[in-house]
Order: C-alpha cells, then sequence, then structure tokens
C-alpha cells in the first residue's frame, strides 16, 4: 500500500514548538509506495524528513542514531533466520530488552515489528496495519510500538500528528526507563552504603550506648565521618570517632576501611599509639592522594567503667558529663596530629577519671562548625556545644532524647541543613543500670541444654538512626 506524502505546506518558524527536525525511515516493499519527496512540513511546523528502505536488510543499512521515528509496514516478507541474525548482531545497540513477547498465534505476523524492536531500541516506532486488523495493530501496541495507522485512513495531517506523537512518546518511556533504574541503582546504593554502617559490638557491657550520623552529601547514608564501639574479651569496651577530610564517595569508602581496620586492629589488641600508627599506614596506603588525612579520636574504658585511656589524632576532645556536674571537654593538650600529616608522628594516651555516674559524647566537627543564625559567619564552636548540652542536661534529657535534641538544635540554629557530615555517639554508665544487670545475672534460671544465644542484645546490635540531607 503506498504511504501518502503530505503536502508541503509553509509554516513561520515562530510557530513551530519543536525546532529540531524530524527524520523518518518508512520500511515498506511497495515499489509504487516510495516517497517521492526528501521532505514533508508536519502540522505544527516541523519539518520531517524521508528515508526509504524496500527491506530489513536495506533498513538495517539507513538506520543511523540521526532517525528518529520508523514507519514500518507489517505486511512486510517476514526476514530469513540469517538476516535478522546479521541486521541484529551489527547494527543493535547494546540495551536491556524488557519487551513483552507477542500473544500466541500472533509471532509470525509481529515476526518483523519484533525484528526492528530489537535492533533499534531507542527509536520510535510506528506500524501500518490493514483497517479491518484493529487487534493486531493494538497487539503491535502492546509489544512495543508507540501507536499504529490504518492504510486507508492515511492523510498529511493524521501522519504528521503521528509522528510527532510517537517520537515524544517514545522520548518519555526512554526517560521513564532510565528513571526507573536510577532509582534502582540508588535503592541498591542505599542498602549497600547502609550495610557499610557499624553495628556496636557492646554485648555484655554496662553501659549504655546511643549515636546519630547524618552524611553531609546529598541523597547518601555515608559519609566521610564515622565511628565504631567494641567490647574486648577482657571486658574493656573501645569506643573511636573519626573524620576524613572531604565529602565524596572516595572519603567515605576510606572512612569505611579504616573503620573496620580500627575494629579489626582493636579486636587483635592494639591499643593507643600502637593502633593509631597502624592506622596511619592504612590510611597512607589507602587513600587517593597524599593531601587527604583524617582526624581521630580513641577512648578504651576500663572494664570497671570509672577510667578511660584518650587518644586524640587531630580530633575534637570529648565531652564528659559527671552526674550532677555540668559538661566540661576533656584535656586536649596532649594530642597529636591528624592521621596522614606527618610519617612518623606519635599519639599519647591519657589517662582520664571518669567517676561512678558519667556520660561521654564523641563527635565530629560538623557539630561544631555549624553557622549560629541563618546568614551569620559566627560558628556554634565547642563552647557554644558545650552550653548547648548544658542547657538540655538540666532539662533532664539524656540518651537518645539528648542526642536527637542537639542535633535538631544544631540544624535550627544554622538555619537549615548543615554541609558537614555529622556524627554523635554518647556512651553512659549509670550505678542502678549495674545493679539491674547484676541482679538479673545472680538470678537462678532454669537449666537449659540449647546453645548459647549468639546474636547481640538489641540496644547493641541497633544502628543509628540516619537524618537525610
Amino acid at each position: 500500500m503506498p504511504v501518502p506524502v503530505p503536502q508541503q505546506r509553509g509554516v513561520p518558524a515562530a510557530e513551530t514548538p519543536h525546532g529540531a527536525d524530524l527524520t523518518v525511515l518508512v520500511i515498506e516493499d511497495d515499489p509504487a509506495g516510495s516517497i517521492t519527496g526528501p521532505e514533508l512540513s508536519a502540522a505544527a511546523g516541523t519539518r520531517v524528513r524521508i528515508r526509504t528502505a524496500r527491506n530489513l536488510t536495506e533498513a538495517g543499512r539507513l538506520l543511523t542514531d540521526d532517525v528518529d521515528c520508523i514507519l514500518l509496514d507489517l505486511a512486510l516478507p517476514v526476514p530469513t533466520t540469517t538476516a535478522t541474525a546479521t541486521t541484529a548482531t551489527t547494527t543493535a545497540p547494546a540495551a536491556p530488552d524488557h519487551r513483552p513477547e507477542p500473544a500466541p498465534g500472533r509471532a509470525d505476523e509481529l515476526a518483523v515489528l519484533t525484528h526492528v524492536l530489537r535492533i533499534a531500541p531507542l527509536h520510535a516506532v510506528l506500524v501500518l496495519t490493514a483497517q479491518d486488523d484493529t487487534e493486531l495493530a493494538a497487539e503491535a501496541v502492546r509489544v512495543g510500538a508507540q501507536d499504529y495507522l490504518f492504510r486507508g485512513e492515511l492523510d498529511a495531517r493524521v501522519l504528521s500528528r503521528a509522528i510527532r506523537y510517537a517520537v515524544e512518546r517514545k522520548r518519555a518511556d526512554l526517560a521513564q526507563h532510565q528513571l526507573t533504574e536510577s532509582g534502582l541503582r540508588a535503592q541498591e546504593n542505599a542498602r549497600l552504603e547502609r550495610g557499610l554502617l557499624p553495628t556496636p559490638l557492646l554485648e555484655g557491657s554496662d553501659l549504655s550506648f546511643a549515636a546519630r550520623y547524618r552524611p553531609g552529601r546529598s541523597r547518601a547514608l555515608l559519609g566521610g565521618d564515622f565511628y565504631d564501639t567494641v567490647r574486648t574479651p577482657d571486658g574493656t569496651v573501645h569506643a573511636m570517632i573519626g573524620d576524613v577530610c572531604g565529602h565524596g564517595p572516595d572519603e567515605a569508602a576510606l572512612g569505611v576501611e579504616l573503620r573496620i581496620a580500627w575494629r579489626a586492629l582493636t579486636l587483635a589488641g592494639l591499643c593507643g599509639d600502637q593502633l593509631l600508627s597502624t592506622l596511619q599506614q592504612v590510611l597512607e596506603h589507602e587513600r587517593q592522594s597524599e593531601e587527604i588525612f583524617a582526624t581521630l579520636c580513641t577512648v578504651d574504658i576500663a572494664p570497671d567503667g570509672r577510667r578511660a585511656g584518650l587518644c586524640l589524632a587531630g580530633h575534637p576532645a570529648p565531652l564528659l558529663a559527671r552526674h550532677g556536674r555540668p559538661a566540661r571537654l576533656l584535656p586536649y593538650e596532649d594530642g597529636g596530629p591528624a592521621l596522614g600529616l606527618l610519617p612518623r608522628a606519635r599519639w599519647p594516651r591519657r589517662q582520664v577519671e571518669l567517676g561512678a555516674e558519667w556520660s561521654l559524647m564523641m563527635y565530629t566537627d560538623g557539630l561544631i562548625e555549624g553557622r549560629v543564625g541563618a546568614g551569620s559567619s559566627q560558628r556554634l564552636g565547642q563552647d557554644g556545644m558545650v552550653a548547648m548540652v548544658n542547657s538540655r542536661l538540666e532539662q533532664g534529657l539524656a540518651g537518645e532524647e539528648l542526642l536527637e535534641a542537639a542535633v535538631a538544635e544544631v540544624r535550627e540554629l544554622n538555619g537549615g541543613e548543615l554541609t558537614d557530615d555529622v556524627a554523635v555517639l554518647l556512651l553512659g554508665r549509670a550505678p542502678e543500670r549495674v545493679r539491674r544487670r547484676g541482679r538479673s545475672a545472680s538470678r537462678p534460671g532454669p537449666v537449659s541444654t540449647a546453645p548459647p544465644a549468639t546474636a547481640p542484645a538489641a540496644a547493641s546490635a541497633q544502628r543509628p538512626p540516619l537524618y537525610g540531607p
């Protein structure tokens, strides 16, 4: 059936909604149906250039990236297996094919369409069919064509409008496909990043634990800040918090590497200067450039919970709040440099008395570098943070509620979201908690032959809540 040629019609360029010209590849084997004119004017003024192919082999040669739409006659003879395989191999771009298969009994009638869809997955496709075969036309659209036309009803306006519609629908389909793939990749990345967040190992400890983590990167779950807490077999609780300079995915990956290395070294028995020296070697081998460094704060709390060893590597000092006393910063004069700055640096370990009841807050600089008021150049700083925490302690807040309120107030003072990563963890010891645990441990229970549970306590296995940007 000949494909009608719409009459040329001049349209002012200012009335053209889409400035780009369109190229259409017509595939039909009727010699009398060849379009003789090289161009036709669409109803809206967009010029449409015509290419004509008599068979699929010729269509494969004419199908280039500048073709926007394919007008395919479903009455075209079905290609041979050899021709189909050759054309598909040489012309099909590497792209996933998720189109549905033709309905039973329609595969032969739509063989030419499925071939074209396979070799041209990024092109819009219009199909031509007989007017009395509506079901075949609808099935062609379900399989992957953008629209169908009846041979007996073609005119210039219908053909021009159908071409533009098919092109725009294909663009929308591709955009939706890319959006879906991006969403799936984002979900996969989120699961991966969430899996890289630490799970504290505190089973058997009398200490309470709480943490908050908020990456500065948009739509990320993991930033350059990192932390961890583990209890070794001798009863010592080790806690660490650190910050890799920068905010990108490379810094986040390096932070994960340092955290995992710290946990492994701690469980192997290293502590203090020896542990930090080894971590510096890890950093030097894994960083992308010599300009990358990381700050770190480590604390090892004795089994009785009354004293701790403190090491600072260019990191802000923790905040200690004893029962009935205002919170204060621990001494930081004896700290060493950040990891990665000096090849043979040393990090002295300072002994700190904690007392019988206390809370110890470790944090990264994202908590103290926020602005005080929207548009202000003044930073919150450590003094401002201490005053803020003391105010919340006076209100009776502790644990999760204290961290929740502190992070929320810092964001509010900043006048919006913080641009830097924020990590905060809070360890605490209360005599009442110790007494309750002692009574529970001494209370006799039924004798059981079942193996001991290996899962950690719920509080120790819980990852910190995440704050999206």
